[in-house]
């Protein structure tokens, strides 16, 4: 931690300067019971916080080895400190005896001079732990944040890939079934059914890695995709798409409008006397997918598929949210398009 950054003696010298100018201010080289002069004084106190504060640093280097003799029973802080109690009785008594031989005064004993080193290096080494000790934690609780995000990214990655594979599976059932009655009813319709089938299903299987995909390329899916559900539903579904071309350039999650229209259709009745009209068009930066409304009595069992789908793989992406607007007589669904950073 803080014993081992790499200005360690700029601080060291601040420390020692701060003591000093505290000592004069207070008046407390009084206690040595003699005139001191102030140089003597600073380069005392600068000896003191280097030798406590690279004591600290060796113990930091070996702490993690002997907490494991120990069996982490011991927080390493507690570890750390406990055995810097030795380095600063040690260091007392050396600057004590220093002091004691270089400036001898018949008026104050060895053990005087002990206790001022003891009590000046002791309270340099409680305030460098403390100090540490809350480095130490707020490192733990960035670390701790970073993981959290790590996890959460994990966690919305393994999401996203859920959400995404659930598309293809539910877009190749679908049509299948519809392949399923067209192919007794119109050999030549279903030729054409199969052909659109393929070049929809090669947009899903090309771009289900991808988390954006052109508006272009999604609305020549959609041509294709529409083609597929106007063989079943003839007239009762019309569909009509007005979207600007400078549109185009703008980026969606592959397959969003498709899971609109099938949202559309899977919700509301589709007959020759009540049809369905879907209207796609773009406004303001975002695409509308409308429909009339005319709910379904009997409601088929959700899949999530749909809406919930739609708007998790947005939550993953951007802060502008799907809207969903509903009233008597129409449903609509507000996507935003998304401008990529380098366009």
């Amino acid at each position: 931690m803080i014993f081992s950054v790499k200005y360690r003696y700029l601080y060291i010298l601040l420390l020692s300067a701060y003591s000093f100018f505290n000592i004069l201010f207070t008046e407390g080289y009084r206690l040595f019971g003699h005139a001191i002069q102030w140089y003597y004084l600073f380069s005392t106190l600068f000896i003191l916080v280097v030798l406590i504060w690279e004591s600290n640093h060796l113990l930091e280097i070996n702490v993690a080895k002997l907490q494991r003799r120990v069996a982490n029973k011991i927080h390493p802080l507690l570890l750390q400190f406990f055995l810097s109690i030795p380095f600063v009785i040690a260091i007392s008594g050396l600057s004590a005896l220093t002091i004691f031989k270089l400036m001898p005064d018949d008026n104050v004993s060895l053990f005087f001079n002990f206790k001022l080193s003891l009590g000046f290096t002791f309270r340099v080494n409680l305030f460098l732990n403390s100090i540490n000790a809350i480095a130490f934690f707020i490192n733990k609780y960035k670390e701790s944040q970073l993981e959290t995000e790590q996890l959460k990214k994990k966690t919305l990655e393994a999401r996203f890939e859920a959400l995404r594979n659930q598309i293809n599976p539910h877009f190749l059932f679908n049509s299948l079934n519809v392949l399923s009655f067209l192919v007794y009813k119109d050999a030549d319709t279903s030729s054409k059914f199969i052909e659109q089938l393929s070049k929809a299903y090669r947009y899903l299987l090309f771009h289900q890695d991808k988390r954006l995909v052109l508006l272009e390329e999604e609305m020549n899916f959609i041509h294709a995709y529409l083609f597929l559900i106007k063989i079943r539903f003839e007239e009762n579904l019309k569909v009509k798409i007005n979207i600007p071309k400078s549109y185009y350039q703008y980026y969606i999650p592959p397959a969003t409008l498709q899971l609109l229209i099938e949202n559309a259709i899977k919700h509301n009745i589709v007959s020759q006397r009540r049809p369905l009209s879907i209207e796609i068009k773009g406004h303001n930066m975002r695409l509308e997918v409308i429909n009339n409304l005319q709910e379904k009595e009997l409601k088929e069992p959700s899949t999530s598929v749909g809406l919930k789908n739609i708007s998790l793989r947005y939550e993953f992406m951007t802060n502008e949210k799907v809207e969903v607007h509903k009233n008597a007589h129409t449903f609509s669904v507000h996507i935003p398009l998304i401008q990529l950073a380098d366009k």
